[in-house]
């Protein structure tokens, strides 16, 4: 922001110079020299307009300066902020009447009416009685009149212009200039990360070059009567080229040495076993060449099989792989983990803020800490929130890191406001839905979404939570603006996320299907079966052309929004779910920034974190010491955390 505001300071100077507003570039340059803000200023602006516009009778300027207030509020869909600063323009304009006339200047007084006059009766039909003011002998002593002449009623306009100001500068808007500046500066930036990526992009275009010559070797030596060497085990079939994959010269026996120039396939890869190499070497989807710089790793996909659409391919590969075991799969490279250990009973919830500073973890005690995890960044906002009742849902606001929503179990929704560390705003859904399952916070306009259900009798706890209600809520005002539409009898919403501009909410149910809202209509826009179980996770996809979900008996699908029902990726995850947890419904999935890994909740005390549209490719997090009961990404980095029934709380950055 700081460079920003200096590439419009040159700006502004540049302008001066070229039209030769030297006196204007003198003034300049000493109020810069003792400035101390970074953004408009309050006390400058009620000044300007107490201390110099009233005193001075400028009622030209008055009005020029509220019309650019106007402006401001305008750019904002907050009918309260406009319609207070309405009132503020007409108690401004007799504050400027009534001054004149304490000053014995009648005279500015009948200069402002008949300059102003038509456009203020427009607008406000209580000025017909002004105009009579110039004229009346005391004015201070007619009853319609009197209290604007009062002490008290000039100090209470103060305030409230003070407090109408501090409002609308809050965040709301940015000067046209610096808007300009930011965007100049964005390009000049980009011009210099696209110069370096293109640098980057010859650098690699010349490996790619070697690594093909070295795959044409490798060929070449891979044919019947070439001699392969001993770290290297050939497989091929009659449908497919060969695969070759590196594997370990300390593993290879006597008896492998010996048959060097077998065609069976012999590999050892990290998350396959040999069964599921073979049987699926004809449905990845296309020839591929996956070469690390660090690594002798080279692995050769066979063609695409154009008979075969997309989903076929992968039910293919699915039915040919083997069940994976937790112990099958790698750690994940880890550069440090830090653990809080300030809760005392499981973990029920955590969430990074949006800037990633702060973390808000939950505990099934309906106890909420917002903390930090790193030592460079001040602890003032730490604190401990006592709500009563199982935390149930947390939902962080996404323009800033000011408020954490926080849903319970008893209908509760507290707003905590982390730099005054109170809670601001205490709301309650309706009795008929009392368990507030999830919240979401749009990510451009002041509203969330509550996901609230029923309870009732049941089974397990999939039933007990009855029907679902949506509720659309505004953080101005901290009212509910509107319901969703369910239809009747809607089973519960578990899960739910917004897509980058806010305009589309997915919801994901118990009864297994996804449906998709138009935010700007309220209206729901599509919807299909996505799980024969109920879903318990559900989140948009990196480009957002497909959607992510997670149900209850462990599978993982991506599906496409493009083509309606079509899976793009998928995962059975169930050797991470124990049969007793089948029907809990609280598992929850998180994408890093890059939308390339997925970490999932267990019920072991490690977390699978599957490379998305890898197939050979997964990891497991490092152990609690009990089941991990939720999970979340850093908006921006490669850090995750982890909650656990261990009441532990732990923040992992991978490599």
């Amino acid at each position: 922001m700081m460079e920003n505001m200096q590439y419009a300071e040159e700006i502004v100077r540049e302008f001066l110079v070229f039209r030769g507003f030297t006196s204007t570039l003198q003034i300049y340059e000493n109020e810069l020299s003792t400035d101390i803000g970074a953004g408009f200023q309050v006390d400058k602006i009620l000044e300007l307009i107490f201390s110099v516009y009233v005193p001075n009778f400028h009622g030209d300027k008055l009005v020029n300066l509220l019309t650019f207030l106007k402006q401001c509020v305008c750019s904002s869909t907050e009918t309260v902020l406009i319609s207070t600063l309405s009132k503020l323009e007409v108690s401004s304009f007799k504050y400027y009447v009534v001054h004149a006339l304490q000053s014995e200047r009648r005279d500015k007084v009948v200069e402002f009416f008949e300059a102003n006059g038509n456009d203020l009766l427009q607008r406000h039909s209580d000025w017909m009685s002004w105009f009579a003011i110039p004229y009346l002998k005391n004015p201070r002593s007619n009853p319609q009149f009197r209290v604007y002449f009062s002490k008290e009623w000039y100090d209470a306009l103060l305030l409230s212009f003070r407090n109408f100001l501090n409002e609308i500068f809050n965040g709301i808007r940015i000067p046209a200039l610096l808007k300009i500046s930011t965007e100049k500066n964005t390009v000049k930036h980009l011009k210099t990360d696209i110069k370096q990526l293109n640098t980057r992009l010859s650098e690699l275009q010349a490996l790619l070059e070697v690594r093909e010559t070295e795959i044409q070797r490798l060929r070449s030596m891979a044919q019947p009567g070439s001699e392969t060497p001993l770290h290297w085990k050939v497989g091929s079939s009659s449908n497919s080229p060969p695969i070759v994959i590196p594997l370990d010269q300390s593993n290879i026996s006597s008896s492998e040495d010996s048959n060097k120039h077998s065609t069976s396939v012999e590999t050892q890869p990290t998350f396959i076993t040999d069964n599921s190499v073979s049987s699926s070497s004809n449905v990845f989807s296309e020839t591929t060449l996956d070469l690390q710089s660090n690594s002798n790793t080279i692995s050769i996909q066979p063609p695409r099989d154009d008979r075969v659409n997309e989903n076929e391919k992968w039910l293919v590969f699915q039915e040919g792989r083997k069940q994976v075991e937790e112990e099958d799969f790698p750690e994940v490279k880890v550069e440090f983990q830090e653990s809080f250990l300030g809760h005392t009973n499981p973990i029920s919830k955590c969430r990074f803020s949006a800037s990633g500073s702060n973390i808000a973890s939950a505990s099934i005690d309906g106890t909420v800490r917002v903390w930090t995890y790193d030592e460079s960044t001040p602890t003032s906002r730490n604190a401990t929130i006592y709500c009563g009742a199982e935390i149930m849902s947390l939902d962080w606001e996404c323009r800033y890191d000011r408020l954490l929503l926080i849903g319970t179990a008893n209908g509760g929704i507290k707003a905590w406001n982390v730099d005054a560390k109170r809670v601001v705003c205490d709301l309650n859904t309706t009795p008929e839905f009392p368990s507030v399952l999830d919240l979401k916070c749009s990510p451009v306009e002041p509203i969330f979404v509550s996901a609230a259900a029923s309870r009732r009798s049941g089974s397990d706890n999939i039933d007990k939570m009855g029907f679902a209600s949506l509720t659309v809520w505004n953080m101005k005002t901290w009212k509910a603006m509107t319901v969703l539409p369910l239809g009747k009898d809607p089973p519960a919403i578990t899960s739910m996320c917004f897509n980058h501009n806010g305009k589309i909410l997915a919801a994901a149910a118990t009864d297994g299907m996804i449906h998709m809202f138009d935010m700007s209509a309220c209206l729901q826009i599509t919807g299909w079966p996505a799980h024969d179980s109920a879903v318990s996770s559900v989140l948009f996809g990196p480009d957002e052309t497909s959607i992510f979900s997670l149900g209850s008996d462990g599978k993982i699908f991506e599906w496409s929004l493009q083509n309606q029902g079509q899976v793009l990726w998928s995962r059975d995850c169930r050797s991470f779910f124990s049969p007793e947890s089948s029907n809990i419904c609280r598992h929850e999935i998180a994408l890093d920034s890059n939308g390339k890994r997925l970490l999932v909740t267990s019920d072991t005390v490690r977390s699978p974190l599957y490379q998305v549209q890898g197939h050979l490719s997964g990891m497991k997090s490092l152990a609690h010491s009990s089941r991990i009961t939720t999970v979340d990404w850093h908006p921006t980095l490669p850090i995750y955390v982890t909650g656990s029934a261990d009441h532990s709380v732990r923040v992992t950055c991978t490599l």
